[in-house]
């Protein structure tokens, strides 16, 4: 089922922020792909959540094509909720206790 809708956890958004930010100290033009890409995976996970990879304690993964990061969600019938934007590199799974709270 295509449309669904999204939520962020805080978290997420955080991490999503400090990715951005991290870039953009480097290249305003990378800091800009990231969050391009990033719109791209919360796109791909609302229009066709079950596409995406099985991932870790139950998620899906929508990785970044250009970036080792990886949008992790769950569906909770016709909502996306965004568990972490993770770099998928380091600490695998810290964000499992964020399932509890969707």
């Amino acid at each position: 089922m295509a449309g669904h809708s999204f939520e962020y956890h805080p978290d997420a958004v955080e991490e999503a922020a400090e990715a951005y930010l991290w870039y953009a100290d480097r290249s305003d033009e990378a800091a800009e792909q990231f969050l391009s890409e990033l719109r791209s995976a919360r796109q791909a996970a609302t229009d066709h959540p079950q596409r995406q990879a099985a991932y870790l304690h139950g998620t899906r993964c929508c990785r970044l094509r250009r970036f080792p990061y990886g949008l992790v969600y769950v569906e909770r019938g016709d909502v996306i909720f965004g568990i972490a934007v993770a770099h998928l590199r380091r600490r695998p799974g810290y964000w499992r206790n964020r399932l509890k709270s969707q």
